[in-house]
């Protein structure tokens, strides 16, 4: 018996050893990364859409993120001239910090209806910052200002402003607001984003349109950079 126990005991030792070695090297656990970690050298990419880099600066599942009463999520966006995100809604709230660029907000809150409707169009720009509610759909494009024109500047230093966008070889107004003074004019800039998330892992449902009814929206869940961490034994509490 104590024999049998002697040669067990160096066989555990060495499974905990492995195990160990796992949890630390795996890049979807929190005990795998450096506490203080470069930005420039995260992991990034478009995951099939063109335009957009995304880098997860602190996520529930590729980090292993676990104080449920303040779960979220950061990410860190950018998007190219021209690109856009889906027409899409979500079970959670997002913030929004643009850190650079500018571009426009589509947001429809009539999330009881049979579809979204007509949304509302708002300038975001440099230094801005924006709320989506619980299940409101919203979409975010990018305009490069070299696509838009000064029609008008008032005495503070606001400026109206068209946009255009060419759609079936047809130059029309894109969109057309008041912007203020502080608006970047880097023709050079992309729009970059910081996203917080709350209640991750995301549930994304994506529109064709504005008037796609609600029920006929597609689920994509796990979300494109979820999947490579995702355990779907893991039950969901929503």
């Amino acid at each position: 018996m104590y024999q049998f126990r002697a040669y067990l005991l160096p066989i555990v030792f060495l499974s905990w050893l492995l195990l160990a070695a796992t949890l630390l090297a795996s890049d979807c656990s929190i005990n795998g990364f450096p506490l203080v970690r470069n930005i420039s050298e995260l992991p990034q990419s478009n995951y099939g859409r063109e335009g957009l880099s995304h880098i997860t600066l602190a996520g529930s599942l590729i980090h292993g993120l676990k104080e449920a009463s303040i779960m979220i999520e950061v990410w860190l966006q950018t998007f190219s001239p021209g690109s856009q995100t889906p027409i899409h809604r979500h079970s959670c709230e997002e913030v929004f910090v643009v850190l650079k660029g500018t571009g426009t907000l589509y947001h429809a809150s009539d999330s009881h209806g049979k579809y979204p409707g007509q949304p509302k169009a708002f300038p975001i720009f440099a230094n801005s910052t924006f709320i989506v509610p619980v299940n409101d759909v919203h979409q975010v494009l990018f305009y490069h200002l070299k696509f838009c024109q000064v029609v008008y500047k008032n005495s503070a230093g606001s400026c109206l402003v068209y946009c255009f966008r060419v759609a079936e070889g047809i130059v029309k107004i894109a969109i057309s607001f008041l912007f203020p003074s502080v608006s970047n004019t880097d023709n050079s800039e992309d729009l970059q984003l910081l996203a917080i998330v709350s209640r991750p892992p995301v549930k994304v449902f994506m529109y064709e349109d504005w008037s796609m009814p609600h029920t006929a929206a597609r689920l994509k869940f796990p979300f494109y950079w979820d999947e490579h961490c995702f355990d779907s034994s893991v039950k969901d509490e929503l």
